[in-house]
């Protein structure tokens, strides 16, 4: 996003990410008060980076545009409507990616049980099936080094995620990057039943059908195909339209 967008494109920003967070907890992604979704904001007067995230102890589904907290690279309050501040801590993964990738206006995180429990095996999501295979040679992985309180393993973060939009924090959850709050969001709810498709599978007890490496390859081609056109200039998006209409009904006062 620009430095000097106009307010309408930060009013849109706001209720796009308030959007998000309701969406990840209506479909049972959230963890009570923890994991955050950050979007970047247009720079501060002096160039300083600014970014919004959810305020300290509200759970997602109490999330809205209007209480969504500012802050800077580091994780310090800029502006605070709601006034419980922010988990701070909470905050070094996403600043370390927003510093890092300026094509990322969106950062997701999450603790899902799949999530979890495909970040806990050493493969990794297989590619299974369609869902899957989106994700086919576009995930990065990081080990886990205890709750992300130390700063440089920022740069570790980094380092592991490079390029790609996808990471799995290893025995710990799911990294998700957009260039769009909508992007970010696709991502998490298709990385979410890909990784509870590959539970159920392997669950079974029986023999796991893993696509072709060339098959899974064409499949992530296509949807990536899909999602750049969606993220073209002046690209429309009728699934988040359609996930906005549900929240008229499911969640009407996030704009608020």
């Amino acid at each position: 996003m620009p430095d000097g967008a106009p307010a309408d494109t930060v009013t849109q920003l706001r209720r796009d990410l308030a959007a998000a967070y309701r969406l990840i907890a209506h479909f049972g992604m959230d963890d009570g008060i923890y994991t955050h979704i950050s979007a970047r904001l247009p720079d501060g007067p002096g160039g300083e980076k600014r970014f919004l995230l959810n305020p300290y102890g509200l759970r997602f589904d109490e999330v809205t545009a209007a209480n969504l907290v500012t802050v800077d690279e580091t994780g310090a309050v800029v502006d605070d409507p709601y006034g419980a501040g922010v988990n701070a801590a909470g905050f070094t993964i996403h600043s370390a990616v927003h510093m890092a990738r300026h094509d990322a206006v969106c950062v997701l995180h999450t603790h899902t049980v799949a999530g979890v429990a495909v970040s806990s095996i050493k493969e990794g999501l297989l590619p299974l099936n369609q869902w899957s295979a989106q994700f086919f040679n576009r995930i990065a992985f990081h080990d886990y080094e205890g709750i992300a309180l130390n700063l440089e393993e920022r740069e570790r973060i980094v380092a592991d995620l490079g390029e790609k939009q996808v990471m799995l924090l290893r025995n710990h959850g799911t990294l998700l990057l957009g260039r769009s709050v909508a992007e970010a969001v696709k991502l998490a709810l298709n990385l979410e039943r890909s990784c509870k498709a590959q539970v159920a599978a392997l669950g079974m007890g029986q023999t796991p059908i893993v696509l072709p490496d060339d098959v899974a390859e064409h499949t992530a081609g296509q949807y990536q195909k899909m999602y750049d056109k969606m993220e073209g200039a002046g690209g429309k998006d009728p699934e988040w339209d359609a996930f906005l209409r549900m929240l008229e009904t499911a969640a009407p006062g996030y704009k608020g």
